[in-house]
């Protein structure tokens, strides 16, 4: 699927809600802050699915705002091996995590072909770094499966469930587990001026 087009649904379905207040950026992110409830029996969901080596992903549609190219950004200081640093996104300071470094696969050598998936966790915008954007995956309730416990899987602690895509199976990710970002609120605080004069 083209990447423009995933990129169009799933902002259109994280902006569904037109009566949203107005506010800042950052307020503005919180306010469309999705409800994170799993559905009931018989419901289904999206997912925007993409891939880390040889390994699919997934997150909820609702929660992703943009995806977009990789392009450079600015390191902070005493940062998480796992975050590549900050970028100014139209005036949001954005931090960008490496999603296969924070699997303990190692830095992933970006090129522009990688690409930025930008997504709300609680009260901040996020980017997570992945190697591609696959597709739009629609799952219904009854076909998400538990992870199995596995001491092979370095990524199930941050894993919601595992569900089919074809012949793939695809691992939904749960954000909030992802990411410490009261750990980073500090740094991020302290950036954010600088990295404003600069875009």
């Amino acid at each position: 699927m083209d990447l423009s087009a995933i990129a169009d649904t799933a902002g259109e379905a994280g902006a569904a809600d037109k009566t949203k207040p107005e506010g800042t950026a950052p307020e503005r992110a919180a306010a469309e802050q999705p409800d994170e409830r799993d559905a009931g029996p018989g419901e289904t969901s999206q997912f925007v699915t993409f891939t880390v080596g040889e390994e699919a992903y997934a997150v909820d549609i609702l929660q992703v705002r943009e995806i977009k190219g990789w392009t450079e950004v600015t390191r902070l200081p005493n940062q998480p091996a796992h975050m590549r640093g900050v970028l100014n996104l139209r005036g949001v300071i954005v931090p960008i995590f490496d999603l296969r470094c924070r699997f303990g696969q190692g830095l992933t050598e970006a090129t522009p072909t990688h690409v930025v998936v930008i997504v709300a966790v609680a009260d901040r915008i996020v980017g997570i770094l992945v190697d591609t954007v696959s597709d739009i995956l629609t799952v219904g309730s009854e076909e998400i499966r538990p992870v199995p416990d596995l001491e092979s899987r370095s990524d199930r602690d941050f894993l919601k469930g595992l569900a089919t895509s074809g012949d793939r199976m695809v691992a939904l990710l749960q954000l909030d587990r992802l990411f410490d970002l009261s750990a980073l609120k500090t740094g991020l605080d302290t950036a954010e001026p600088a990295q404003q004069a600069i875009g």
